[in-house]
């Protein structure tokens, strides 16, 4: 089987090649890292923090200025500006600054344009003879939570807004069409919004497609079928051409979501260039705060965010080391601790998202951890050692891909956006309830899942060895267990 490959990839979709290649790096947990070095005339970002206020963030522009650096963005609701400078000594200047809390840079590599190569295995589209979508016999995972049965009752409502943060929605294919609000995208990717069409449309990648059919693929007799069909989408662009989600786009696409009144928000990656960002670090405890202020800010305005807990089988709750970080420049080895995240599924209020196969158990390359993973949902689990009977490629979830196609994928990013779909199906049944009180329904209707017995190692050959810690009610592998979209809109 094809699966996706990305040159790198924060992006959590993936097969066995790609989930095996994708962890984390850099310098000593709460150790000061070397800064990034830029050439002079090579642009860099930097996420520069001050008071949230009118004043404090103009006295913060000018002092960006007057260390030779200009405003890419400015976000004073969070205290946040994005800044651009092509002088290595710019942050360490700026530190200076009493107006200033703390700066980093948001990349390790110079600004530049890069391509991104991704291959997904397609499928053809047979005529529909039982009354279901032409593809529904290969949609476990829309079986596995009782899709079917929650359709019976309700598709969600207009009312309800999901925030695709991603690589773009093709908004023209047949099954997404009816549910893209162009008045609610945008793109984030220079690090300040812009609402035109073409800006939000995917470029080389299909993922954001793919997330946006799980959620919301229509019912409409051409392919497959979302969770909540009858909810509204809104393509937010955070994944650029080379395949990254730097903090500024993160930041954008989280503040955007608040400002338009999400309901609820996607996240199916990782932000770059750190797997983890750690506290001691000065330009990783910088993008720690700004993403955070802004997705507190996003939950002040009324949005509940979901995101994938990540395809590295890494153990959340008992973090030790990080392999693959920066994955912009030259990824190392280095120990991490607790005060090291991954964001945004670290993130207070985030629901973090652990994927399952066909069998219900968790997928070999999910990430876990007690009081680190929220909820578990399909997002497959096509391996040679452990492929579970079913007609779909051995276990991968279907979706959209642009151009009216449809393909496979498996990965966390798979299991996130089922949630997010769960999630719209409650609030569509709860009209006006709060983040905080769809999150505890969400919890609630979870299908409990316990640990298995004893390590789990899936095929034999300690590669994906994992140790699941908890009770059946909430556990590192599953969290409160595995949602159901059928319990969702019965009350």
């Amino acid at each position: 089987m094809r699966v996706p490959r990305i040159r790198r990839s924060a992006l959590l979709a993936a097969g066995l090649a790609l989930i095996t290649a994708g962890a984390l790096a850099g310098p000593a947990a709460g150790a000061a890292a070397a800064a990034p070095t830029a050439a002079t005339g090579q642009p860099m970002n930097y996420v520069v923090n001050t008071k949230a206020n009118h004043g404090q963030t103009k006295k913060a522009e000018r002092e960006i200025q007057a260390a030779g650096g200009s405003v890419v963005a400015s976000y004073e609701q969070i205290g946040v500006v994005i800044a651009r400078s092509d002088d290595p000594g710019f942050a360490a200047r700026l530190r200076q600054s009493k107006a200033i809390d703390s700066v980093g840079a948001s990349r390790t590599a110079g600004i530049q344009a890069a391509d991104v190569e991704a291959t997904v295995e397609e499928t053809a589209v047979p005529a529909a003879t039982d009354g279901n979508e032409p593809l529904w016999a290969n949609q476990w995972d829309m079986r596995q939570i009782g899709v079917d049965r929650a359709h019976a009752t309700t598709l969600g409502s207009r009312d309800v807004v999901v925030g695709v943060l991603d690589s773009g929605i093709d908004a023209t294919h047949e099954d997404l069409a009816a549910a893209v609000d162009p008045s609610l995208s945008a793109s984030c990717l220079s690090g300040k919004a812009d609402t035109s069409w073409q800006s939000w449309q995917p470029t080389s990648s299909t993922h954001g497609t793919h997330v946006a059919g799980t959620i919301a693929a229509a019912k409409n007799g051409k392919g497959v079928e979302g969770v909540a069909p009858g909810v509204r989408l809104a393509a937010v662009k955070v994944v650029d051409g080379g395949g990254f989600i730097y903090p500024e786009y993160a930041i954008c696409g989280f503040v955007w979501a608040a400002e338009h009144h999400f309901t609820i928000t996607n996240n199916s990656y990782f932000v770059d260039p750190w797997m983890f960002n750690c506290a001691g670090d000065p330009d990783q405890g910088a993008i720690s705060e700004a993403v955070r202020r802004a997705v507190d800010y996003s939950r002040r305005g009324g949005v509940l965010n979901v995101a994938a807990a990540g395809n590295e089988n890494i153990d959340l709750a008992h973090k030790t080391v990080d392999v693959s970080s920066p994955d912009d420049t030259q990824p190392g080895t280095r120990p991490i601790d607790a005060s090291c995240l991954n964001l945004p599924a670290e993130l207070p209020g985030v629901i973090a998202v652990s994927a399952i196969g066909a069998k219900g158990d968790k997928s070999y390359y999910s990430s876990y951890g007690l009081n680190k993973v929220t909820v578990s949902a399909p997002g497959g689990d096509a391996t040679a050692f452990q492929a579970p009977d079913t007609p779909d490629r051995r276990g991968s979830v279907l979706s959209t891909l642009p151009g009216n196609k449809y393909g496979y994928m498996s990965g966390t990013s798979m299991a996130s956006p089922h949630v997010a779909g769960v999630l719209a199906l409650l609030a569509s049944t709860h009209p006006g309830a709060g983040p905080e009180q769809l999150r505890s329904l969400l919890v609630t209707q979870a299908d409990p899942h316990a640990c298995p017995s004893g390590v789990f190692d899936p095929g034999g050959t300690g590669a994906y060895k994992a140790t699941c810690e908890g009770g059946t009610a909430n556990n590192g592998f599953y969290g409160a267990g595995v949602v159901s979209a059928a319990k969702a809109v019965r009350s």
